[in-house]
């Protein structure tokens, strides 16, 4: 505990009041609530080249996987390649990818792989509970236990208690620890990619400070330490934002850096709450002129709206930790968001376009 308290950055004790209002969802019209607006289809193609492969080589590019009812459909996946491809899903967290073997360096490997996805915008009324079905003890149990890097007791379980202090009921919690991300955390341009999501370190070291996969993790963690079943979400933006948030969309079809995660918590009535105190942050740091104040109203505007709903311009992959890529000769991953390849027995950089060469493109084919 001593660790805990001398570190003034955490400031625990001084977050702001939790709203148990809706979210005001001024980017556009509260009618959102209710109408969540067409659905929207796109195809989002991966192409990856091996330039320098050796005697065996593999890749696996991650495709949609999940399946919600109120705001996303994975429509199906095909591809094309010079190697023996298999579309698999993991039985344990349901993450899905086209795994590829090249057996030959005769000629140059490559995979493309389009993947076809409908998506619409959600919002949860935060103001009354509605008729979500309750969670199967199985999938409570899932979404509440640790993960590598994401432990549920130590100074996770610590930190948690006290954001959640008096706080009566589980939306209440959910939202205290929301607003103590979005309020102690920062988001760095330096961290490579979206992060790697090492929650303890995080709080052990007082620096919060990261992408996605580093803020977004620290709210599941503490939620999971609550009690409160989470998840992060793992994906891609592939659209521009139409509520004018430039930080928050995609400037062209082209989306091979635009990975993102978001999270959800499950909350008895309500069913799973979007939520996403990560881009809370990337509007402070990137939505121009930069380095807004927490105050300013298009800050405001966002931090209300992403406790509870999302934009449906991003592409849901799945919700998978600790993954185990099957034949890999490298170790499990924290998360499937990037494609992977492997060279003999060395693991590529997927975020080194020098040694991993891959494209990402989105094209929007709603009628």
């Amino acid at each position: 505990m001593r660790d805990l308290d001398r570190r003034s950055l955490l400031k625990l004790g001084t977050a702001a009041p939790f709203v148990l209002a809706a979210p005001r969802l001024s980017w556009a019209s509260s009618n959102l609530i209710q109408d969540p607006g067409e659905w929207r289809t796109f195809q989002v193609s991966t192409r990856v080249e091996l330039a320098e492969p050796k005697d065996a080589n593999q890749a696996w590019v991650p495709v949609p996987a999940v399946n919600e009812a109120q705001w996303f459909k994975s429509l199906g996946t095909k591809w094309t390649t010079n190697g023996n491809a298999t579309h698999r899903r993991d039985p344990e967290n349901g993450a899905e990818y086209v795994h590829v073997e090249w057996k030959t360096v005769d000629t140059a490997p490559f995979i493309e792989v389009t993947s076809e996805v409908a998506m619409r915008d959600r919002a949860i009324d935060l103001r009354k509970p509605g008729g979500a079905a309750p969670l199967s003890d199985a999938e409570r149990i899932y979404y509440t236990r640790a993960t590598e890097l994401i432990p549920v007791d130590g100074i996770v379980k610590q930190t948690a208690d006290k954001i959640t202090a008096g706080a009566g009921s589980e939306l209440a919690k959910a939202r205290a620890i929301y607003d103590w991300v979005v309020e102690n955390t920062f988001r760095d341009p330096k961290t490579r990619g979206c992060g790697f999501g090492d929650v303890a370190g995080m709080l052990k070291s007082g620096n919060l400070s990261g992408k996605c996969a580093d803020l977004n993790a620290l709210y599941v963690g503490l939620a999971r330490a609550s009690g409160l079943p989470a998840r992060d979400v793992y994906g891609v933006r592939v659209a521009s934002s139409k509520f004018g948030y430039k930080s928050l969309g995609t400037g062209s079809g082209n989306i091979t850096g635009a990975q993102h995660c978001r999270a959800e918590t499950y909350i008895a009535g309500y069913g799973w709450v979007p939520t996403d105190p990560a881009d809370v942050r990337k509007v402070i740091l990137e939505e121009p002129p930069g380095n807004l104040p927490l105050n300013s109203a298009k800050v405001a505007d966002a931090r209300e709206t992403l406790f509870g709903a999302w934009e449906g311009n991003w592409l849901a992959f799945n919700f998978a930790h600790d993954v185990r890529l099957p034949g890999a000769q490298g170790g499990k991953l924290a998360f499937l968001m990037y494609p992977q390849a492997e060279c003999g027995p060395e693991r590529l950089d997927c975020l080194d376009p020098k040694t991993f060469k891959y494209t990402i493109t989105s094209r929007e084919t709603t009628v």
